[in-house]
């Protein structure tokens, strides 16, 4: 078993990112949790108390079982923010019949073998993972909450405040779209449209609601800033940049007849940035000849407050078709409202035939998914996830999103930021063509020259972790 030289981040270090997480970050997740199932408790309560002689005696039955256990939810996740802030023991995770709960509990074992196994010894990675398994128990565990999704609204809200530049970016679409076959024939334009589709993916995550707790819409819109001169602008903010790398591999992709080149994205998270993902995969398939189908990895379950569910995933779809979901928008024209519309029936149509689909939806798709909720870095696949890695050696490109992806590729462990991508990567190096689109929001950082780290330093402490930099990091695969 691969093991890194280096030490994983744990909020022992009170310089770290880690610590805040568990001083600040997670208490106020975990108080969302219990004032977003407090609302709902209430509503029903009252509604409970206005039924009227023909509700039947199911739907009242029903109405307080569900009650009951919201307030055992509530209950469990009050005493989890208790024993937090106490830095009490990790407890084991109950069997509730969803994946991995041997395998978190034996990883526990062996922590508190370390003493390492309160929420400020545990290694944040692992603390992470577990603590969102441990929520996904509070719901399993009842009869009535089993689907319920306690950050959807959070999700959904956020979204919507997306208008402008999800109408804009539609917009781009339908002109490309419409141009397609002149971008063809001039592989200089698709390669300069290769790279804005590649940032306004990257720049997408800039949204993270596990993060990012207060934000305007204003505030939303000046993130997800899109165009050629807000890309040039950020263009610094890159610290590792790979697009001409990963361009030339995507350029030798040109698919025999009737072969296929398919490329894989790892979600991260809901909202505007998987928009982003799946306008960066249709380009891929309808603006490029080099590519002809995409699946979309989710997660089976809420994680990490603000990633893809397969809910998350269709609701996203007829979010966008919806004529009443946005909010009125100054910058929405009625033009860009029928692009829009076009360019998502278009990804319907994709959904239909194939040429997009999710990996829930393939032969065994739950084995081909179940890891990414797992406590371990990608590191351990081969061992953990053998379907998954056999299936990514089949891809043409396999496009990991995200903050917590890059972590777990690079194991979240204190790598010198020198440090080559490759070596970061372990055992996974060359198993595949890989591409991490991460902004930086976490200590771990590799494949950046140690000058630049140093010259960061002095000017922005803040600079691994506050999403203002980014990393565009590309390995092929191997001989």
């Amino acid at each position: 078993m691969f093991q890194s030289p280096y030490s994983p981040y744990s909020p022992q270090d009170k310089q770290s990112f880690a610590y805040d997480t568990v001083i600040r970050r997670w208490p106020i997740i975990i108080t969302n949790i219990i004032d977003h199932v407090h609302r709902l408790v209430h509503d029903m309560t009252m509604e409970s108390q206005n039924f009227t002689n023909d509700v039947t005696d199911d739907s009242m039955r029903d109405m307080k079982l569900r009650i009951e256990e919201g307030k055992v939810i509530i209950a469990k996740a009050s005493r989890l923010k208790y024993r937090m802030a106490r830095d009490q023991e990790l407890e084991k995770i109950p069997e509730d019949g969803e994946f991995y709960t041997d395998e978190y509990n034996a990883e526990l074992e062996e922590l508190a073998k370390e003493m390492k196994n309160t929420w400020f010894s545990a290694l944040w990675l692992f603390a992470e993972c577990y603590l969102y398994r441990l929520f996904r128990s509070f719901f399993k565990e009842t009869a009535c909450w089993v689907d319920f999704d306690p950050f959807f609204a959070q999700k959904e809200e956020m979204f919507k405040n997306s208008a402008a530049a999800i109408h804009q970016i539609a917009t781009t679409m339908h002109e490309l779209e419409s141009e397609k076959e002149k971008l063809i024939e001039d592989p200089d334009k698709l390669f300069v449209l290769f790279k804005e589709m590649v940032q306004m993916c990257l720049w997408g995550n800039a949204t993270d609601l596990s993060l990012l707790t207060h934000l305007t819409p204003s505030d939303i819109e000046n993130l997800q800033t899109v165009g050629t001169d807000a890309q040039q602008a950020r263009k610094e903010f890159i610290l590792k940049d790979d697009q001409e790398a990963v361009w030339n591999h995507v350029q030798a992709l040109k698919p025999r007849e009737g072969a296929v080149a398919q490329c894989d994205f790892v979600l991260d998270n809901a909202g505007f940035e998987l928009f982003t993902d799946l306008v960066f995969a249709d380009f891929l398939v309808t603006c490029t000849p080099y590519i002809s189908k995409v699946v979309f990895h989710p997660k089976l379950f809420p994680w990490f407050v603000s990633d893809v569910t397969p809910t998350d995933f269709y609701k996203t779809i007829e979010s966008l078709l919806s004529p009443t979901f946005f909010s009125a928008n100054s910058a929405v024209t009625s033009e860009s409202v029928q692009h829009l519309k076009q360019m998502v029936e278009r990804w319907q149509r994709y959904l239909k035939e194939g040429v997009f689909c999710l990996s829930t939806e393939l032969e065994d798709g739950d084995k081909k998914t179940q890891f990414w909720t797992g406590p371990w870095p990608y590191w351990y696949m081969e061992e953990r996830a053998n379907e998954l890695q056999q299936w990514f050696t089949g891809s043409s490109l396999v496009i990991f999103k995200g903050d917590l992806n890059y972590r777990k590729l690079t194991g979240d462990v204190k790598w010198p930021v020198s440090t080559p991508f490759s070596t970061a990567l372990g055992p996974l190096a060359g198993s595949f063509p890989l591409l991490s689109l991460r902004t930086n929001k976490a200590d771990v950082v590799v494949g950046v020259p140690q000058e630049v780290a140093d010259e960061l330093d002095e000017k922005d402490k803040s600079w691994k972790v506050n999403g203002k930099y980014a990393l565009v990091s590309f390995l092929p695969k191997g001989p």
